[in-house]
């Protein structure tokens, strides 16, 4: 295979999926002193690679298709199934995501320092297996649907198991992530560099693979109904494919292990790196006096107990992550594509023309955009601004990436903005509307609260009329006026028959029907019983139907009445609207009987197309090609050889503090508008950009084989490392490096 096809491999491989690429830093190199013993397995080679890498190749394949399948529908199952309002749904959502980003760095200690890698994934996998079982059977309504209309009667028992089975899914996701990319890297020798990078762009093809076609088909999945005494949308299979796939994921690993190579687990870095700065703290805690000899750095004070060369090494990795502070909130707004983002897609319409898009379909735009950006970026964007002459450092790349992801709010901002205006004037929690329906074939004129208003024939007003009174006077023609008790908060329409002189209120929808639905009722003008099929089925006189939910389409509807006569009409219906449909008494029973029967809309459909949603998009993952990759890099670059997991750990952390700042703002903001909260993201990430953009202004770029060699064997290594930095210019960022440039460091880093 051609180099350049490897590099384009590796390039994309990195980030393509932003959650996975925590993995390049774990396994990309297997530097000297992160060599373990090896128990070797049964040797099978099939051109040139270990047979045991097709095993984890398959093994990520379906445990990423598992988990952003089962992610893809997470908030819509909150907000749907569990009735939880935005906010609530958004924050569990990203606690979930949070954790996920917390147990990797237990899952890299347990592996490192007591199990291995082997067991650390098996026994974690069976974990997370039966997390997903335990969701799967969570969303299976029949549970406790004892009078089987299609609602659970015990909700508890539901949320119960399905936060038990998330805090399975997040500790066995989590804890193996760390592990599986890694112990791909140990099934190569020493010799095996090229095949070794060749099989890392394969495994990350395969979490791409994995996660993109997961994402497009749980949705579909979700999207089907199911069920045994009532149909619902089907959660329990789309969470039950990706428990499927984790069993599958499960058995292939356990094949091949006679054939893998297991490292012993021999300590970890983290555990090390945490009781020298510990040490540190204690010893500079003790020595406060005025009294005390000065030291350059805070970390000189574990000189008593550890040697020079680790208290440089981690000198330079706290050098990184005093960075790192300002990045969780990148993260917190990337996030929310998952939650707020697909939130606002279910108020917009999916109609593409020759495809219907799901409101969690709308998350795959962001890895195709990758597909097409990745090259566009590295050949295109970056040598042109090399060309003009800018210096486009690394942690300026990071500071564009964040403004960008900063636009994106903006942008989704303005498209929360423009659905605001086509969505119902909802009346507040002290105000009341109502509607007026005419079910006579006269025009009615009627007056409420001395305001005069003319309905045509079976239909009604265009338009709800607001009320801040408890109770309104209706008068029809020159009648007494009578007293109506209107509900606060609520709307409702008044059924108006002039030729019996009666007034029946019935509530209305105070919000867009669910899942994109269309809410369609019936309404019997006619003298006699009719029956609708399509709708409920039997409808008296002077009498309305429930709502009955229907999908986006062509809903056919047959209307029949006592006397056998029938007439079939349609109606073409988009996404989140709501109906009221009057059987007129005069209704022509002839072919064309479906024009006299009158639609009244009741609530618009969703009319802001989802490809509005594009631009946000756009804009997010151009933020995320030039901050994620760039900040994973930079992090590479200036890691000590053996501390990149210590790194790893602290950009994972980064993702961790994300989501929870989501929930919190969720929680705690509360501002009326979902727009105000867009802007309030875009405002706070731009406010840290600059703060972020300060600190990289006073960040010297080091090299840390430069900076080891000093503490090796002398002027001879030092040399040769020097020599070697010159000729990699990623790492020699920022022009030579030199001690004198690293002592400087020391001392502005303690100013810091």
């Amino acid at each position: 295979m051609a180099p350049c096809w490897e590099r384009a491999l590796w390039r994309i491989r990195g980030f393509f999926t932003r959650n996975d690429q925590e993995l390049l830093l774990q396994a990309a190199i297997m530097t000297d002193s992160e060599k373990q013993e090896k128990k070797k397995g049964k040797k099978v080679e099939v051109l040139g690679y270990p047979l045991s890498i097709f095993f984890i190749v398959v093994n990520e394949f379906c445990e990423r298709f598992s988990y952003y399948g089962m992610r893809a529908v997470l908030v819509l199952y909150f907000k749907y199934f569990f009735k939880w309002d935005d906010d609530l749904s958004t924050s569990i959502y990203h606690t979930f995501v949070a954790l996920c980003y917390l147990t990797p760095i237990l899952g890299a200690i347990v592996a490192d320092s007591w199990l291995g890698k082997f067991k650390t994934i098996v026994y974690l996998s069976i974990v997370y297996t039966l997390g997903q079982g335990i969701m799967a059977v969570s969303a299976i309504h029949d549970i406790t649907d004892k009078d089987h209309d299609g609602n659970p009667d015990n909700l508890t028992v539901h949320v119960a198991l399905s936060m038990v089975g998330l805090l399975l899914i997040a500790l066995g996701t989590g804890g193996i992530k760390p592990c599986v990319a890694a112990f791909g890297g140990d099934q190569f020798e020493d010799h095996q560099d090229k095949q070794r990078s060749t099989f890392f762009s394969i495994f990350y093809l395969s979490i791409n693979a994995g996660s993109l076609l997961s994402t497009v088909i749980t949705p579909i999945l979700r999207a089907q109904e199911c069920g045994i005494h009532s149909k619902q949308q089907c959660y329990p299979l789309a969470f039950g494919v990706p428990a499927a796939l984790m069993v599958v994921a499960l058995v292939v690993f356990i094949v091949g292990s006679n054939m893998y190579t297991k490292a012993a687990p021999k300590g970890n870095i983290m555990l090390e790196v945490c009781k020298c700065i510990g040490f540190a703290l204690k010893t500079r805690f003790r020595n406060r006096g005025k009294n005390s000899p000065k030291k350059k750095h805070w970390m000189d004070w574990a000189e008593e107990k550890y040697d020079k060369l680790l208290i440089a090494q981690v000198k330079m990795v706290l050098k990184v992550l005093f960075l790192y502070i300002p990045l969780p909130m990148f993260w917190a707004l990337f996030d929310q594509q998952g939650s707020r983002w697909t939130l606002q897609a279910t108020t917009m319409d999916g109609n593409f023309g020759f495809l219907t898009i799901q409101p969690d379909q709308m998350q795959t735009v962001n890895p195709i955009l990758i597909l097409v950006l990745v090259p566009v970026v590295d050949y295109a964007v970056y040598p042109l601004i090399k060309m003009c002459g800018l210096n486009f450092t690394p942690l300026r790349k990071m500071t564009v990436g964040m403004l960008l992801a900063g636009l994106a709010f903006v942008a989704a901002a303005l498209v929360q903005i423009e659905i605001d205006k086509t969505l119902p004037d909802f009346p507040s929690s002290s105000q009341s509307q109502m509607k007026f329906l005419n079910l006579g074939n006269t025009t009615l004129r009627l007056t409420a609260n001395g305001r005069l208003i003319e309905v045509e024939p079976f239909k009604s007003t265009p338009d709800y009329y607001t009320y801040n009174e408890s109770t309104i006077h209706v008068s029809v023609g020159a009648g007494p006026p009578e007293v109506i008790e209107l509900i606060e908060g609520k709307r409702q329409t008044l059924l108006l028959n002039l030729a019996e002189q009666t007034m029946e209120q019935v509530e209305d929808l105070t919000e867009k029907p669910e899942k994109g639905e269309n809410a369609i009722r019936f309404v019997n003008a006619m003298a006699g019983v009719v029956n609708v099929t399509g709708g409920d089925d039997q409808i008296s006189h002077s009498s309305i139907t429930n709502y009955t939910l229907i999908p986006k389409g062509k809903a056919n509807f047959v209307v029949i009445s006592e006397e056998g006569q029938s007439c079939s009409f349609s109606m073409d219906l988009g996404f989140g609207s709501s109906y009221t449909v009057v059987i007129p008494s005069n209704i022509q029973w002839t072919e064309n009987c479906g024009d006299t029967i009158v639609k009244n809309l009741d609530i618009g459909p969703n009319t802001m197309h989802m490809a509005w949603q594009i631009p946000q998009y756009f804009l997010m993952t151009s933020g995320e090609v030039v901050f994620s990759v760039t900040g994973l890099e930079f992090s590479y670059s200036q890691a000590p050889s053996n501390m990149k997991s210590v790194l790893q750990a602290g950009w994972l952390f980064t993702v961790a503090v994300g989501n929870i700042i989501v929930l919190i703002v969720a929680e705690a903001a509360q501002l009326p508008d979902q727009w105000a909260e867009y802007v309030l993201f875009a405002s706070l990430l731009v406010a840290v950009c600059v703060v972020f953009s300060i600190m990289a202004y006073f960040y010297v770029y080091v090299d840390p084989t430069v900076i080891e060699a000093e503490f090796n064997n002398g002027d001879e290594d030092l040399d040769k490392a020097k020599e070697k930095a010159k000729e990699k210019d990623n790492i020699s960022l920022e022009g030579k490096v030199s001690k004198e440039r690293h002592e400087d460091e020391e001392v502005r880093q303690t100013k810091i």
